[in-house]
């Protein structure tokens, strides 16, 4: 799993951020957080030239850094933490990650595109244009997302939690929303059409169904 050092900059008790050799090993030592790096564009360049040299990554510990404008198509990630993180103009095909974090991450303008996710988080997070289209995303945790112009279409979310989401003009068209958790969620503009909604749980009681809870919505209105 991912690196859960301590920043060593006095008083700090954030989590310390990886750091690579130039020959691509773990640096074991307890290093700075992004805050403290003194050196935060060279922390990035090596940082850049480490995804894209290796296809496998295991246990990258990269809390609050911004990436930006780079393609990582056919990256596998395994037990690596992003939270904090902004991401914009990612392109991503074909992605694997597994028990990775990125939670209250700002993702903007980025594709997931034909991607297989599993048991990681995205709780908290920002979506803004992003594609997740023709995905496997099972079991993953997408509790308190803000979504806004986004799409899963054609997307596999089963047992995957979108609890007290907010779907701005975002589609699940065509998904697999079996046992996937919509507890307390809202939707504006976003479309269900040819999902499985019946097998998915929007409340707590198993028996109400999407169209019923959306009624009582109105209603309440």
């Amino acid at each position: 799993m991912f690196n859960t050092s301590i920043c060593k900059h006095p008083g700090c008790k954030k989590t310390a951020l990886s750091v690579y050799t130039q020959d691509g090993t773990f640096n074991e030592g307890r290093g700075f957080c992004f805050e403290h790096i003194q050196d935060k564009d060279q922390l990035l360049e090596s940082m850049y030239k480490y995804v894209l040299a290796n296809e496998k990554i295991v246990g990258l510990t990269a809390i609050g850094m911004e990436l930006s404008n780079v393609d990582f198509d056919n990256k596998k990630l395994y037990g690596c933490n992003f939270q904090n993180c902004k991401f914009f103009n990612i392109k991503i095909h074909n992605f694997r990650a597994r028990m990775c974090m990125f939670d209250f991450s700002t993702i903007a303008d980025c594709s997931f595109l034909q991607s297989n996710v599993q048991f990681t988080s995205f709780a908290g997070c920002t979506f803004s244009h992003v594609l997740f289209t023709g995905s496997d995303l099972i079991s993953c945790n997408f509790t308190g997302v803000n979504a806004y112009q986004s799409s899963f279409d054609d997307t596999d979310l089963y047992n995957s939690r979108f609890i007290r989401t907010n779907l701005q003009n975002t589609s699940m068209r065509n998904c697999n929303l079996k046992k996937t958790i919509f507890y307390d969620f809202k939707r504006q503009g976003s479309s269900f059409k040819l999902s499985n909604t019946r097998e998915a749980l929007f409340s707590r009681d198993p028996n109400v169904t999407l169209s019923e809870i959306e009624a009582i919505a109105r209603e309440d209105n």
